[in-house]
């Protein structure tokens, strides 16, 4: 299996659907991406700040795997990394399979802790009609899936660009699986 790596990386500073591709961000501990509109101690989703704008940001960085892009054109729909709106887009690694609490190296010096899923909205379809339906779905037992990545919380700040390896560290066991933050 291929290494796994930062295939790209993007960010907004406003609070646009989409984020726009970068050769290089910088993650902030405790903050998210520098010069990110979700970067913050505190929630940053407009949906979360309005039920309540103390909880602590567990979506500093939004992460999706680019073989859900790869997925998504195979069924028709074309989307670029950064336009689903993730700050770090990923190759070779099952991010979805990662249990809450596990830590990615990113480049250099960056940590990031993976939190949970993304819950993807109604937004999406807004950015392609007929999207959400590909990112959420049921496996055969009729549980929900959510396939639009995962969020995590900078623990370490650093530069990350793409062809970065991502170092994987799993947390102590038992692993508990990643649902929706």
């Amino acid at each position: 299996m291929a290494e796994a790596m930062v295939a790209a990386v993007s960010r907004s500073g406003s609070h646009t659907f989409s984020k726009y591709g970068e050769a290089g961000i910088r993650l902030v501990a405790g903050l998210g991406v520098e010069g990110d509109a979700h970067s913050g101690t505190t929630v940053r989703h407009r949906s979360r700040v309005a039920q309540d704008p103390t909880q602590p940001n567990l979506r500093q960085v939004h992460l999706i795997h680019s073989e859900l892009h790869e997925e998504l054109q195979a069924a028709g729909f074309e989307v670029k990394a950064g336009e689903l709106g993730e700050n770090v887009t990923t190759r070779g690694l099952d991010v979805l399979a990662l249990p809450t609490g596990t830590l990615l190296r990113l480049g250099e010096e960056a940590v990031v802790e993976v939190t949970g899923l993304r819950n993807p909205c109604a937004q999406i379809d807004g950015f392609q009609p007929g999207l959400l339906k590909q990112v959420v779905g049921r496996d055969d037992s009729g549980r929900l899936v959510r396939k639009a990545g995962i969020m995590g919380v900078v623990v370490t700040g650093g530069l990350v660009r793409p062809g970065d390896a991502i170092r994987v560290e799993l947390p102590p066991p038992p692993h508990r699986p990643l649902d929706r933050v």
